[in-house]
């Protein structure tokens, strides 16, 4: 195989651009690096996809890093009888053996020709020495899928409409976070969604509105704002009206995570005019506004309890609470509380 230059390209915009040829991947490695998954694995997905059109008789392998050793690599990647071609993905790569370091770098360092290698690293410290070596090497092409500031869903969602081939207006992109949320796969299946029922069509405030905005006012985003703004009763009607229309608990929890690192950024921030200021702070300026007005309630003290509380909240949800509900209302309790104590 041919050297090449090691490169890195961002998974950030995932929709927009054109996927990668088969000359981009086999007798390659494909690094997915970061911690927002789903766009780890639309690179997984596309790289899949660029095997299979290449060679519809490709075979696929999947492992788990902690099962790797250079045994089970070489069976991997090997010819069959079936096909040369071959796409091996393995995931959670800062589980490596450490005894399997050695011969993982060697394979990347020489790819085999007929072989798409993608090594899935879920962010994070561990393995940090064994990306650092990977990096190095020209065989090997990163993928970062870094998790998104809040102002850049937005630009995520105008990315997915057009390339649906169709276009959304800045402010019609914000409606659409607000009304669904911050979960990447529920914004690209609404974005799906829309140009399907507009196609071609330039999608409005009006539009979003006539499929999401009777949703918006009860999304996760807004049971946050109203803890913040210390509206308990207002609050928890939202979150039970989420909750009764299906509304992930952990969306909930993200959204008072967001809330927490928004006024604390705003609280800290030094820049004058708005767009600066907003652009400190992470989120677009309709949400600035929102900030400034919870800020006037919240102090430091305040604001690191609220943090904790949101913390302590979010590995409850995710430890599997046997009761998610419960747990939602105790955290919008305690925040509308540290904030009417301000």
């Amino acid at each position: 195989m041919a050297a090449a230059s090691s490169s890195t390209r961002s998974a950030a915009r995932p929709a927009g651009g054109r996927g990668p040829s088969a000359a981009d991947v086999l007798g390659r490695v494909t690094l997915v690096t970061g911690k927002e998954e789903f766009l780890g694995e639309r690179t997984v997905v596309a790289v899949r996809a660029a095997v299979r059109a290449h060679d519809p008789e490709a075979e696929l392998a999947d492992s788990p890093a902690a099962d790797l050793t250079l045994a089970t690599l070489g069976e991997m990647s090997a010819a069959s009888l079936f096909s040369s071609t071959r796409c091996v993905v393995v995931r959670a790569l800062e589980h490596l053996p450490e005894e399997s370091v050695a011969g993982l770098l060697a394979y990347a360092a020489d790819p085999v020709e007929d072989v798409a290698l993608v090594l899935v690293h879920g962010g994070g410290a561990k393995g940090s020495g064994v990306l650092a070596k990977l990096r190095k090497l020209p065989a090997v092409t990163e993928v970062k899928s870094a998790e998104m500031r809040a102002s850049e869903y937005p630009s995520f969602v105008a990315a997915e409409v057009r390339s649906h081939g169709a276009r959304i207006d800045q402010e019609a992109a914000s409606v659409l976070v607000q009304a669904v949320g911050q979960d990447l796969r529920s914004l690209a299946a609404a974005a799906h969604q829309l140009t399907n029922d507009f196609l071609g069509e330039n999608l409005t405030v009006e539009k979003v509105k006539q499929y999401f905005g009777g949703r918006a006012e009860a999304k996760s985003f807004a049971v946050a704002d109203a803890a913040f703004s210390g509206h308990t009763r207002a609050a928890l009607e939202e979150l039970r009206w989420a909750l009764d229309n299906g509304v992930a608990s952990v969306l909930v929890t993200s959204a008072f995570a967001g809330s927490a690192r928004g006024l604390a950024r705003l609280r800290s921030a030094r820049g004058r005019g708005e767009a600066d200021l907003a652009r400190e702070v992470g989120v677009p300026p309709w949400k600035l506004r929102t900030l400034r007005d919870q800020l006037r309630g919240w102090d430091d003290d305040g604001l690191a309890r609220a943090i904790r509380a949101v913390a302590r909240a979010d590995a409850d949800i995710k430890g599997a609470a046997s009761d998610p509900s419960y747990t939602l209302e105790r955290l919008v309790l305690t925040i509308t509380g540290l904030r009417t104590q301000r």
